[in-house]
This record gives structure tokens, C-alpha cells and sequence, in this order.
């Protein structure tokens, strides 16, 4: 019996035991493995300055390294895995751990020196006040009487 070469068949083929090989490398990796993750920041501008939150719940501020260098502010920080329960009791585990990291550029320059940082509640606030050379300056407009030129007759 003879059969059709089908080149698509063997891409399929080629596919699945690909497939195969990737599901098997991270069966043998196991949930054990840390992460690295970004996190998710607001950013906001107002006249004074800016104001940045970010959601870490469950993260000691101890263990938060923020850096603020040439208009880019960084956050960095790690989790440890919950070691308490062993792997093979979990049905569910979504929670994350390992190292995450987060830079963002800021549009204009702040005074690093009056930075402000605090922690409630698993959020983590920055107060970072824009440099007084980028806040806008209101100019004052002096009004006065017009001078008046006087002239005298020249006599004939």
C-alpha cells in the first residue's frame, strides 16, 4: 500500500512531539520554580508633583529596594514561597513569589531628596514633589501710568 507524502501531516507531527517535549520540561519543573514578575503601578501628575501606588500585599517594606536616578524611578522587592504546605497537597496555587521589579520614567525632574515613601495596608505610596526649576512660575505683570514726554517750544 502506498501513501500520500502529506507535508502538512508531518508539520502536525512535528508539532505535537514539540508539544510533548515542552509539557514534559515543565511537568518535571514542578511549581517550585520562582518567577519573576512586574508590577502594576498608577501614576499620577498633578502641579506640586507625582503620586505613585502600587498593590504588594503581603510584602514586608523592608524588603522593597526603591531607587530614583535620572528621572527613572525603580522599585524592587521579593516574596518567599509559602514553605508551610508541601507541593503535592495543593489543588490550587495562584499566588505569586519570587522577585518582581518595576522602572518607570517620569516626564519631568523631582527633588530625589524630598521623596516620600509609605506603607498601608498592602499598598505602597510614593509622594515624589516635581524639582522647582520644572514647576510652572506665574509671572507678574506690573502696571503703571504712562510716562508723558514734555517738550518745550523751541523760541524763534
Amino acid at each position: 500500500m502506498l501513501t500520500r507524502w502529506d507535508p502538512f501531516r508531518e508539520f502536525a507531527t512535528m508539532r505535537n512531539m514539540m508539544d510533548r517535549l515542552f509539557d514534559r520540561t515543565l511537568e518535571t519543573q514542578g511549581w517550585s520554580q520562582p518567577m519573576s514578575w512586574d508590577l502594576a503601578l498608577d501614576v499620577a501628575e498633578n502641579q506640586d508633583g507625582f503620586l505613585v501606588k502600587a498593590s504588594i500585599p503581603g510584602i514586608n517594606p523592608g524588603d522593597l529596594e526603591i531607587t530614583y536616578t535620572d528621572n527613572v524611578l525603580t522599585i524592587k522587592g521579593q516574596t518567599q514561597e509559602d514553605k508551610e504546605i508541601n507541593e503535592d497537597q495543593y489543588h490550587l496555587r495562584e499566588r505569586r513569589y519570587g522577585t518582581f521589579s518595576r522602572s518607570v520614567t517620569l516626564p519631568s525632574k523631582v527633588k530625589s531628596d524630598a521623596i516620600e515613601a509609605s506603607y498601608d495596608a498592602g499598598v505602597l505610596t510614593l509622594k515624589l514633589p516635581k524639582a522647582e526649576e520644572v514647576k510652572p512660575k506665574r509671572i507678574a505683570i506690573s502696571v503703571g501710568q504712562p510716562k508723558m514726554i514734555e517738550g518745550k517750544a523751541a523760541k524763534k
